[in-house]
């Protein structure tokens, strides 16, 4: 498992296949429930979105990464097609050994770049006002907050937030 004195060159960032999808589902249940007291109905929303990438998702348009340590994995990003020119984060998620230590910026990059490079005009991820790490990457990396409301998902009341990004 990795610590604060793992050196960042030791994790590799490469493309997600079909043996990561029950890892990242499993994972993103796990931590969402442990961590933010989501429900039971998290981890199902997130293999429906995962089973609809493998299922369908155009390579040129879309594409999801892993973050491994060690050979097992650490953490993902998916960017997929929300319109003709705008892309969409989703599934962005580090184990907590290695937030903090810029691994996530990092990840968000290749993410804009892919973006980019498929044509897109701008990228949009969603979140929660509750997840202030997030929101500080988003801010921090040149996204906008564009909207913001209130909504009742995974057995919570929290507040929505859209962010926008120029690409």
């Amino acid at each position: 498992m990795p610590d604060d004195n793992t050196p960042l060159a030791d994790i590799l960032i490469r493309l997600a296949g079909p043996d990561d999808m029950v890892w990242i589902a499993r994972t993103h249940g796990a931590l969402y429930r442990r961590d933010e007291g989501f429900d039971d109905s998290f981890e199902p929303l997130v293999t429906t979105v995962l089973q609809g990438f493998m299922a369908d998702h155009d390579p040129k348009n879309e594409c999801g990464w892993v973050v491994e340590f060690a050979g097992e994995p650490a953490g993902s990003l998916f960017c997929t097609r929300l319109t003709t020119d705008t892309a969409k984060l989703r599934l962005f998620l580090l184990i907590p050994a290695l937030r903090g230590r810029g691994l996530g910026h990092r990840l968000l990059n290749v993410a804009l770049t892919f973006a980019r490079d498929a044509g897109y005009q701008t990228m949009q991820v969603s979140t929660y006002e509750r997840h202030v790490a997030a929101c500080q990457l988003y801010r921090r990396a040149g996204f906008t907050l564009v909207s913001s409301k209130p909504a009742r998902v995974f057995g919570l009341d929290m507040v929505e937030q859209t962010w926008e990004f120029t690409l």
